[in-house]
């Protein structure tokens, strides 16, 4: 039987029937309904952020680690439009998330209120869907059909606009049970006749790769387990994208390492002279693809995506499986076991050796020095110290970024959570907050640039509040440095605004917020200092003094093909060479 209650009362009920534990937000006049009822209650927990964009990221966070829902909840007017970053960036990721926003009372809709924005309109084209409710009526439904759209298909955020006096008004509330989606059914199982016909062009390859995605992380742990069955099986190497980091362990054989602009040498020429890409929840982005007209040009592609809209969308492809990873991947293993295919040995083998020449390149090395701390060597001592650890990794966006996905390595989908479409600065510590309340006897690391970090340097007061100890591991080489590394590749070494001036002492800020606060500078100090880090039951900003000049690379040039990156010339500096696995090689 339905039950009778307020709208405010509704949203509480829906999100405990969507088995929502942990709601991000900031209060103000239009949600004061709703912030009345979960006073009232105790299954919700609710985290105050300083900032609506730093709730975003921080639902961000707690879906990526989780594999579940993101919610926040913020006013209206300003409230809405601070989570518009928040919102692009799920988006553009495919991070499932619902943001219920509050609306001034519905006969002052367009009439200029205080406090009044459209937001239905503005967040229109940065959402998967949105939806303003003008009828207590219709509240129950759209609050069920949201977290159904949010998560099926390609996930992504929804945006709920509830007016005030929707909210104090009285109605029947309706379970999730009898909630259903007339129109959004998505194709979960591929087309028969198409995985035939994929693992029959899968067989006859001489020279295959696949071209891993998120799409496969956020299909969930199954989907990670049956790619790497399905790699077993057929002897293929495998890349990945930024945002596909762990659904294949970094130690399995037949890894390559990333892929794309600062992708490994071996993983970019194998996508470049492959003659069979099998593309596998990636949607060919820029920053994967490089000069499309010289994308891997003799190769035949299949990809694989739930996103009927992907395909075919920025790269032709030879044939195209809509479905979700999990079940076209084990479609696939079923028809090569049924089939008795096998790859063939010696072009398989001829492939391996070529590959094997390209790794012998080393493309991740750098010389460390004993005066100062090479970025790429931070990341490598975090990895070997936490390796051993339940660990999840944040990142802020920049060369930081870049080199925590080339240094540190990741066995598990869902430990890695960074901003990949968007590159969003700021992004970095909410994550770490949601990740952290996610998994709260975890150790969470925001591995930051000295600039991005003071994007929501705010949210260190959330992590204190609610005793969450993630630590901030600020890679600090004083300038914008992805800025300065293009201006000085691209643009004549003229530093144009990149040098960060007057930072803060990072220590201070650090005990200013209540938190620990540790510097280094040193590389025989750096892991004593890094222990002291993760040793430290509270948040902890860590100010790692880095290499100023340093270049993140391997790197592909805006405009070129994969086979032409600019490689790290380790002969130019004194010191050790160090390898992608922090060994010395000269």
């Amino acid at each position: 039987m339905a039950k009778e209650m307020t709208g405010a009362e509704m949203v509480v009920e829906a999100l405990k029937d969507q088995d929502v534990d942990c709601l991000f937000g900031y209060p103000g006049g239009a949600v004061l309904p709703i912030y009345d009822a979960l006073f009232q209650q105790n299954h919700v927990r609710h985290i105050l952020v300083r900032h609506e964009q730093g709730a975003a990221h921080a639902a961000e966070g707690y879906a990526r680690s989780s594999g579940k829902v993101g919610v926040l909840l913020v006013t209206s007017g300003p409230g809405a439009t601070n989570t518009i970053t928040g919102l692009t960036d799920a988006l553009m990721d495919s991070i499932p998330l619902i943001c219920i926003t509050g609306q001034v009372p519905t006969h002052l809709i367009g009439s200029d209120a205080f406090q009044e924005c459209d937001t239905v309109g503005i967040t229109r084209h940065c959402t998967k869907h949105n939806y303003l409710v003008r009828s207590i009526e219709d509240l129950p439904r759209v609050l069920h059909e949201a977290f159904y759209v949010a998560q099926n298909g390609r996930p992504g955020p929804v945006v709920i606009d509830i007016p005030k006096d929707v909210q104090f008004a009285t109605g029947a509330y309706i379970g999730p049970q009898h909630i259903e989606h007339r129109t959004y059914k998505p194709q979960l199982f591929g087309d028969s006749a198409k995985i035939e016909q994929a693992v029959a062009m899968m067989a006859v390859a001489r020279r295959p790769v696949f071209y891993t995605g998120g799409g496969i992380i956020n299909s969930g742990l199954e989907a990670s387990k049956l790619m790497r069955e399905l790699v077993a099986l057929t002897g293929f190497p495998i890349t990945s994208t930024l945002m596909g980091l762990g659904a294949y362990p970094a130690s399995g054989k037949n890894w390559l390492g990333m892929l794309g602009m600062h992708g490994t040498y071996e993983a970019n020429n194998a996508m470049h002279d492959c003659d069979l890409m099998i593309a596998v929840g990636a949607r060919f982005d820029d920053r994967i693809t490089g000069r499309l007209d010289a994308f891997s040009p003799g190769s035949r592609k299949i990809h694989i995506d739930i996103d009927p809209s992907s395909i075919n969308k920025n790269v032709k492809v030879d044939l195209g499986i809509i479905g979700d990873c999990t079940h076209v991947l084990q479609q696939m293993i079923e028809v090569w076991r049924h089939r008795g295919y096998k790859a063939d040995p010696v072009h398989l083998d001829t492939w391996w050796r070529e590959i094997d020449t390209w790794r012998a390149r080393k493309s991740l090395s750098f010389k460390q020095s004993d005066k100062v701390i090479k970025p790429q060597y931070a990341v490598q001592r975090l990895y070997e110290l936490t390796k051993n650890r339940d660990t999840y990794i944040t990142t802020e966006v920049g060369q930081h970024q870049m080199w925590a996905a080339q240094h540190f390595h990741f066995e598990d989908p869902h430990h890695w959570m960074t901003s990949g479409g968007l590159g969003t600065m700021g992004y970095g510590l909410p994550a770490a907050i949601g990740a952290q309340l996610a998994h709260r006897d975890a150790l969470v690391v925001d591995i930051a640039g000295e600039g991005s970090i003071l994007m929501n340097m705010q949210e260190m007061s959330t992590a204190v509040q609610y005793d969450l100890p993630v630590k901030i591991f600020i890679l600090n080489n004083e300038y914008l440095g992805m800025v300065r590394q293009w201006q000085e590749l691209l643009h004549g070494g003229r530093y144009s605004h990149s040098y960060s001036e007057a930072l803060p002492d990072f220590v201070k800020l650090a005990e200013a917020y209540g938190a620990h606060g540790i510097r280094c500078s040193d590389p025989a100090d750096l892991d004593a200092a890094i222990m002291e880090m993760i040793d430290t039951p509270r948040p902890v900003i860590f100010d790692c003094l880095v290499d100023k000049t340093e270049n993140c690379l391997p790197m592909i040039p805006s405009g070129k093909a994969h086979n032409e990156m600019i490689l790290p010339d380790t002969d130019e500096d004194i010191g050790a060479v160090i390898d992608s696995e922090g060994k010395m090689l000269v």
